[in-house]
């Protein structure tokens, strides 16, 4: 995960508050890559090892939300330069209510994937305890 440096004292309250959020959408996108790596792996142990088409499912549709949920993270963090221009009570609501909602969101897709992986595994383990 990146670090980011301390705030300057010469940084407004909305500057530094700009600068939090870009941290923590870039540590979500670096987490979502890597569920990207693990994914695979976990399918190809899926097939190999246990070959059953649910829990296979699940991987896949895992796999394609983390992609769509990574583009739309992306898309996001583009838009961020623009909540450094805010002036705006309004546009400093937009830009807050988006980020919680974008927070909740990966925060939910985080829970979803940890339950798949842990179903996967756990039937593994079952399948080849001795």
């Amino acid at each position: 995960m990146k670090q980011v440096n301390r705030p300057y004292f010469h940084e407004s309250i909305s500057q530094i508050i700009v600068k939090k959020d870009k941290l923590e959408i870039s540590n979500w996108t670096e987490t979502m890559e890597l569920m990207n790596n693990e994914l695979q792996y976990l399918i190809s142990l899926e097939k190999r090892l246990l070959g059953n088409p649910a829990v296979n499912q699940s991987l896949l549709a895992i796999q394609r939300d983390n992609q769509l949920r990574l583009g739309t993270l992306y898309r996001y963090e583009r838009t961020m330069i623009n909540a450094i221009e805010c002036d705006t009570t309004e546009c400093d609501a937009y830009y807050l209510n988006t980020h919680e909602k974008n927070r909740d969101s990966y925060m939910d897709h985080i829970k979803t994937y940890t339950k798949i992986k842990t179903i996967l595994l756990s039937k593994i383990l079952e399948r080849y305890q001795r």
